[in-house]
């Protein structure tokens, strides 16, 4: 809220919860989420996969807890993703309305869509979404057992390793997936400051809008992509759990994106890390408004503002909790039928196999892709 003579960060006194588990994917599993790549296992690890677990409730108590797990995965195929929110809310105690599961959307997570059961690797996909399971169970206990009052005070800024990535390629006569300079994109970088009732922190958010697109198709390690280096960074320095939650980033990646190189993706993560620290260092203390104190005359007549406590009024006001679920019908692209799709995977499928038996690798790659598409 902003008026003339004071400045309040967007803030919310909640009782709070945060649980966390490693859901790192075994090497060997299915990994391939990119149609220019040319294997199917994850061959290591270049960071873990974390599943953070977040209970938010009312201070008095008026209503049912929310829950929200936020997992290091590309996403999961509608199935899947049910049975994940009925055992987090059998675990909460909670209805499956209350629920809801969301993706960090790394494309160097593996992919684990029922399709790729029987491909390399997929015979590993079936356990470990139970596992995953499993261990989202264990954060959700973990965040009931911690659930205290707490203050979240948010604020905004920037942050430019994003960028718009419609770039029109006019060789090709068409749009690329990649980084456009052109176009301005939305930088905004918003951070979450939760501290107890002792104005101790206990934790960070961080949202912002970027595909985690760094690692491409010659990457063969499991990834969270830049996120992993962006908390690490961030919860060293404050000694704090740090949660990144994605905003929407249709059009938006990676300036130096697609690559192989895991240290890039930590090299994007460090610099958005050390923008949200930035404003994480902006903000004032816990439960305060930055407030016009009046004149001081001095050389010049000065205006001075200081860091007061917040009004009973507005502490109030922060502790309204509501929210509810909706649901959006959208209409499904016009695709061919399965056969045409099938009969497009095998006369691609062929292609490549040929193509690399004559030592046509980048022709190959591009079959291949084709066939994925399909």
């Amino acid at each position: 809220m902003v008026t003339s003579d004071r400045l309040v960060a967007p803030r919310s006194r909640v009782l709070f919860g945060m649980g966390r588990v490693d859901i790192t994917s075994p090497v060997g599993i299915y990994h391939r989420l990119w149609g220019a790549a040319r294997h199917d296992r994850a061959t290591g690890v270049h960071r873990p996969l974390h599943c953070d677990v977040l209970v938010v409730g009312p201070v008095d108590a008026g209503c049912a807890p929310m829950v929200r797990a936020q997992l290091d995965l590309p996403g999961l195929v509608q199935a899947q993703h049910h049975q994940l929110a009925l055992a987090l809310s059998e675990a909460a105690n909670v209805l499956p309305d209350q629920v809801v599961i969301t993706y960090s959307h790394t494309h160097a997570g593996g992919w684990f869509a029922p399709d790729r059961v029987e491909l390399p690797g997929g015979e590993l996909i079936g356990s470990y979404l139970r596992d995953v399971g499993a261990k989202m169970g264990d954060a959700c206990a973990q965040a009931l057992a911690s659930m205290q009052e707490v203050t979240i005070e948010c604020a905004s800024g920037r942050c430019s390793m994003a960028a718009n990535r419609d770039y029109w390629d006019a060789s090709l006569g068409a749009y690329v997936c990649g980084f456009n300079p052109a176009t301005p994109a939305d930088e905004t970088l918003i951070v979450g400051r939760i501290t107890d009732s002792g104005g101790r922190l206990v934790g960070t958010v961080v949202n912002y809008a970027c595909h985690p697109t760094t690692l491409a198709w010659d990457n063969t390690l499991v990834s969270p992509d830049y996120l992993g280096a962006l908390r690490e960074e961030i919860e060293r320095e404050t000694r704090a759990p740090s949660i990144f939650l994605l905003g929407a980033c249709g059009d938006l990646g990676p300036r130096h994106g697609f690559v192989g190189d895991p240290a890039v993706a930590d090299q994007n993560g460090r610099q958005v890390a050390f923008a949200a620290l930035s404003i994480l260092t902006g903000l004032g203390p816990p439960d305060t408004e930055f407030r016009y104190a009046g004149p001081v005359i001095s050389g010049a007549t000065l205006g001075i503002w200081q860091y007061l406590p917040s009004s009973q009024e507005r502490l109030r006001e922060a502790t309204r909790f509501s929210g509810g679920t909706y649901s959006i019908d959208l209409p499904l692209k016009d695709r061919p039928d399965a056969a045409a799709l099938r009969d497009e995977i095998d006369r691609f499928e062929a292609e490549a196999a040929a193509l690399d038996n004559r030592g046509e690798h980048v022709r190959a790659r591009n079959s291949g892709a084709y066939a994925e598409r399909a």
